[in-house]
Formats: C-alpha cells, structure tokens, sequence
C-alpha cells in the first residue's frame, strides 16, 4: 500500500513499474492524469507488448471532481470487407484467433488518446507528445527486459504466434524464444512514437502512418483496408452508473461488458452474504456472476445494434428479480463457455483530484500475432469475438463493433472517497473488480490487503480453452473449496498468486486529498505517488 499526503500531486499504478514511473514522472512535472495515464499506456505498449499496444483497444472513465464522469470509447470496428463469406471460403468454423484474417477490426486505442487529451486541454493540460512519449520511445529504442510474463505467454503460445507475419522477426531471437531479462529493441515503433508525437495522433488513421500500416496489413492478408481506418473516430459515451449502499459506481457501455460488471454487485448487494473469505461469500459473488454474464450473453452487442437499452437492466425491479433466482444453498450449473484475454488496467489521480481508470489491450497474448514492419505495431485479435452464425447476437458484420471484455471501473462513494480499480483477465474482469470492491469498501479492507488478498474466477478460460469451474487459489483454506464443493460448485485450486487471477490494481482518493494506491503481486507492477 502507498499513501501520498495532502496536497502533494498525485499517484498512478500500472502493472509495469516503468510505465508506472513514466506516469509518475509526468505527474511530478505538473502534468495532469490524463497525461499521465497516456504516458503509461505509451510505455505499456513497449514494455508489456504481450498484453498491449498501438495495435490494440481501449476505454476511459475520467472524472473530475464536481462534474459526471466521462467515458471515452477507443474500439474500432470490423472493416467493410470483413463479411462471413471471406472466412467461410476458407472452410473456418470461427474467426481466428491468430495470423491476418484475425487482424479484422480497426485499432481503436490511439483515437481514445487524442479524445483522452481533448479533455486534457480542457483541464489546462499542455504537455506535448514528445514528452508524454519520451519513456516509451526510450525504451523502444534501447530495449526493455522480456519479464517472466512475456516469457511465458510467447512459450505458451509459441507454435500459433510464429506463424504469424511479423511476430518473429520482433518479438524472438533469430527465431526461438528470448529469455527473461534479454532487451527487446523495436526500432520501427520507436520511429512511430516519434512520427506521431510530431504531426499528431491523427496521422495514425488518415496520413502516412495509416498508409504504411494498410498496404501492412494487406500483404499481411487482413481484410482491413486504408478507407476503413481513414473513417474510424474515437467516440465519447456516458458511462453506466448504479447507486449502491456505499456510492456510485461507474463503469463503461456497450460494446463492452461494463454491464455485467454493475449486474454483479447489483445482484451482491442484495444477497446480504457474509464477510470475505467465507464460503458464502464467494458463492454468492459466483450465482451473481453466473446471472450478470446470462444477461451479457443475451444482450450486450455492438450499442447501435442493442434493441434494449442497456439502463434497463439496472433498474432495482430488475435486480431485485434476478437476485431472487440465486439460490443461497445451492450453485447454479455452470452453463456459460467463457473466453481469455490480456489487457493492461491503469489508475491515475492528481493533485485536483481528477482521476483516471483506463484499460488497453490486444485481447489475447500478442493478438493476432501480426506485427507490421514498417511500424512496428502488434495487430489486435478483437474480432474473434464475432461468431459466423448470422442469428449469433455478435454476428460478423462489416463495420460492426465486437462484445469487448474492457470494462474499468470507477466510484463516488458516499463517505468523500473517489475510487478507480481493475484488472486484465477477460471474461473474468467483473468479478475480480467486485471481490477487490467487495474487500475494501463493503467489509473495510485495506487497499493493498484487498488486491493482494486469494482471488477465485468462475469459469475462466486458459490458453484459449474455455472453463466451467470454480478456480480457487490455494492461499484459501482447504475447509473453504469443500463446503464450496458441497454447494455444488466445481472447484479446481491454483497456484497462488497465479496470473489467471488478473493483474489488478486500484487507487483511492479522500475527502481530504491522501491517496491510497494498490498494485498487484501477481504482475510487476508498482503504485507510484509523491
């Protein structure tokens, strides 16, 4: 746990402890959150290229004292080509995961910036991209350390990513595996970072750098063409809101699963369970789980194609309905088929109080694979969302935006406090935001003590292969897995500390201006604040 005193000028945790301190040092120069969060996002994108990059999504809570938080959408949409036919002709059953027909959306993650900093500018924010980007071009240019979390997702993934044009010319050494602790130069982003902190971020999707990286991605065989990249802007949305016994809490739109999310501790609140680390505690977060992903699966889709509107589903009638379904003796069967994902969250506030929660990502490990090489950019693999059934509520279209995992949270609390937490973990983000929610603002935990406490994930997908069980760190005691066990609960136990357990963080600001930060044991991250 790291607290900062009055009056000083911020704090911001990453799951990488040199972007947390590019951030920082950001925020020590008088820059603002939003600077802040885009020089760690930057940097994020050289130093965890695993989990993140220019290739990929994102989205923003941003809220400033006094005023509703704003939400900024930063995901791209399938090209015009992308139709059903291009992959059925290819005898495919699913998009796929890897190579260019997975490259099938637009990367959306640097029009959110630019959105991110139109609200900087309104603050008084004048740092240039040259600064903002100083940290990650440095690093591009020297190398950054391969952690034991990009070691072990590209072994993982090896024989799928090879393949994949680019990836082994930038991410392998004369094509096998880089061993923890080897820098990794990448030259060609490098030169990006640079091209864009001089002519401007919008040159990613209508100058040179939108040209070079279309002709990329055709002879990378991706259906994505400049035109599709040339109409894409970042959008801002009103985040969702559901008032619960201790605030407000904040959390994206659709397409994201923000929703579901809110569904959960919706639900919770009314299960009355007992405290953390009791059975009843973890079966009653699970039920709820189980009926908020019921109503993402059904529902959730791209917004404009949603006949519902997504308020609906918050509405006290509504979860008082769906909380009378969760039987409190007994676990429901486990009938969803939940997918992976990697993703960096990242938490910012200032001296003014003005916080930021953000999360970024490639999808799965590396995304598709695809690295374009005159640029440098890892390609995100968002579009295996899509399923190829016409009557699939996520049916492939041609400019059509997938279901996203990303979904950052954000609350007001009654008490004074602004509160920004999440975690990469795909599917499982909702319920690891509610178990850090749950610890420290429902039953009193420290911040620190909340994230670094056993986590435990319904369901959640290893490898790309989908899970029905209960996985249940092993730091809980063996009484807690048999009476969940008895409950009805298919319970597996883990490692501890094992990264299927996300890489969270959070950050908490009071009344009276102390910031409270967490980073992640389970990533290698830091809080850092001064």
């Amino acid at each position: 746990m790291l607290n900062t005193p009055m009056g000083r000028r911020g704090m911001i945790t990453t799951p990488h402890h040199l972007a947390s301190q590019a951030g920082l040092a950001v925020l020590r120069e008088g820059g603002n959150a939003i600077e802040a969060a885009i020089a760690a996002a930057a940097a994020l994108s050289v130093v965890y290229p695993h989990m993140t990059g220019l290739g990929g999504d994102g989205f923003w809570l941003i809220a400033e004292p006094g005023k509703p938080p704003v939400s900024i959408d930063g995901s791209g949409a399938s090209g015009v080509r992308v139709e059903r036919d291009l992959y059925r002709a290819e005898k495919l059953k699913a998009v796929p995961a890897r190579g260019g027909l997975a490259a099938a959306t637009v990367a959306g993650a640097v029009s959110g910036w630019q959105l991110a900093l139109d609200v900087s500018a309104q603050w008084g924010g004048g740092m240039p991209l040259e600064r903002l980007f100083e940290d990650a071009i440095h690093y591009a240019r020297e190398g950054a350390a391969v952690t034991a979390h990009q070691e072990a997702a590209t072994r993982r993934n090896l024989a799928a990513l090879r393949k994949a044009p680019g990836f082994a010319q930038t991410f392998l050494v004369r094509n096998k595996l880089p061993a923890v602790g080897m820098p990794i130069p990448q030259p060609a982003l490098a030169a990006t970072l640079e091209r864009l902190a001089e002519v401007g971020l919008d040159d990613f999707y209508r100058g040179d750098i939108a040209r070079s990286m279309a002709e990329d991605l055709r002879d990378a065989g991706s259906p994505l063409i400049a035109e599709d990249l040339a109409r894409h802007r970042g959008m801002r949305r009103r985040p969702l809101s559901l008032g619960l016994a201790g605030g407000t809490l904040f959390n994206t739109a659709p397409p994201t699963q923000g929703l579901a999310s809110l569904i959960l501790l919706g639900v919770y609140q009314r299960l009355k369970a007992a405290g953390p680390d009791e059975a009843a505690w973890v079966h009653a977060l699970v039920e709820a789980t189980k009926i908020a992903y019921g109503v993402r699966d059904s529902h959730i889709t791209d917004p404009h194609r949603m006949s519902v509107h997504a308020t609906t589903y918050l509405s006290d009638h509504l979860l008082d309905r769906l909380a009378g379904d969760v039987d409190p003796a007994r676990a429901r069967p486990a009938n969803q088929t939940l997918q992976d994902g990697d993703t960096v969250w990242l938490g910012v506030i200032d001296g003014q109080g003005r916080a930021v929660s953000f999360i970024q990502s490639l999808y799965h490990a590396f995304g598709s694979g695809v690295v374009l090489p005159r640029t440098g950019i890892a390609w995100h693999n968002r579009a295996v969302s899509f399923s190829l059934d016409p009557e699939h509520r996520n049916a492939l279209e041609p400019r059509r935006k997938p279901l996203h995992t990303l979904s950052p949270a954000l609350a007001r609390l009654k008490d004074g406090r602004t509160m920004v937490w999440g975690s990469m973990g795909g599917d499982s983000q909702p319920q690891i935001q509610a178990q850090i929610f749950t610890r420290a603002v429902l039953y009193g935990q420290s911040l620190q003590a909340a994230v670094t406490a056993p986590r435990f994930v319904y369901g959640r997908a290893v490898d790309g292969q989908p899970g029905t069980d209960l996985k249940l760190e092993a730091r809980f005691s063996p009484e807690l897995a048999a009476e969940l066990a008895a409950l009805g609960h298919n319970v597996e136990r883990v490692a501890p500390f094992d990264s299927i357990m996300g890489h969270a963080g959070a950050l908490v600001r009071r009344a009276d201006g102390l910031i409270e930060g967490a980073a992640d044991p389970r990533a290698d991250g830091v809080a850092a604040g001064w």
